[in-house]
């Protein structure tokens, strides 16, 4: 019997792949023996993953925003290596605006990108995991899927959406043996989280709020990665895993 955590083998495609948690998450898979398809805008970043994570990989750039171009994006993963088996729904944006000053741009960029691009991304790849009998869905949800914080309306919306979203993607689709379910890490030193830890104090701040007394690191990811993305998880679906430290548990 193989492995309950070896997706050996298996192809996957991550958004969000050039930096960040999307790229820790293309990296750890890379390294476990998948073929991965890293999408994101930055051709650039793209190559330095490629070159940092090794195996078997590939880049596509793509605007996740474009919404009508999402069938096209599915279109050119499957070419590298075949239709994805696992899709990581980790692309983001965070525009931190105060409610006060959101815009209907920046609303609709938020969710836009957020929630509208992971559905219609896994929409157009779950022919290819049924044709299979097997799929795995990973989203990325938040601690402002459930929690409250400064300037983060449109993203907590979003986030919020997201979590509902993967119970409704099991529903629909976890009886041809796809799976969906999100992980939602704490806070974790990327790109994203600059404006966060570019501050001692409130760096600090969120640290002490955790149970284990420290920050997470993207390495932090990479087992609840790899059990959502295995056959590990193949009796788990619609659920969402707060990686943060016990963040959430306070």
């Amino acid at each position: 019997m193989a492995p309950l955590f070896d997706i050996s083998g298996k192809i996957a495609c991550v958004t969000g792949a050039s930096s960040g948690l999307g790229r820790a998450a293309a990296t750890c898979l890379a390294g476990a023996g998948a073929k991965v398809v890293g999408v994101a805008r930055r051709l650039d970043q793209l190559d330095d993953w490629r070159a940092e994570a090794g195996g078997e990989t590939a880049a596509i750039t793509a605007d996740l925003a474009d919404r009508h171009g999402l069938a096209e994006v599915a279109q050119r993963a499957a070419e590298p290596f075949g239709a994805p088996d696992i899709l990581i729904n980790a692309a983001g944006l965070n525009t931190r605006q105060h409610a006060d000053e959101v815009t209907g741009e920046g609303w609709d960029a938020t969710l836009n990108l957020n929630l509208a691009a992971p559905f219609f991304l896994a929409q157009a790849m779950v022919s290819g995991m049924k044709s299979k009998g097997w799929g795995r869905i990973v989203n990325f949800a938040s601690l402002q899927s459930r929690r409250a914080f400064a300037n983060g309306i449109s993203y907590g919306a979003s986030k919020g959406g997201v979590e509902q979203m993967t119970r409704a993607m099991a529903e629909a689709w976890s009886r041809f043996g796809i799976t969906a379910n999100a992980v939602a890490p704490g806070f974790v030193r990327t790109e994203l989280t600059a404006p966060v830890f570019s501050d001692p104090v409130l760096s600090k701040q969120h640290a002490d709020q955790t149970c284990i007394g420290r920050n997470g690191e993207t390495s932090d990811l990479d087992g609840p990665i790899l059990f959502f993305c295995s056959d590990a998880s193949g009796y788990v679906t619609g659920q969402v895993l707060f990686v943060d430290g016990g963040y959430t548990a306070k």
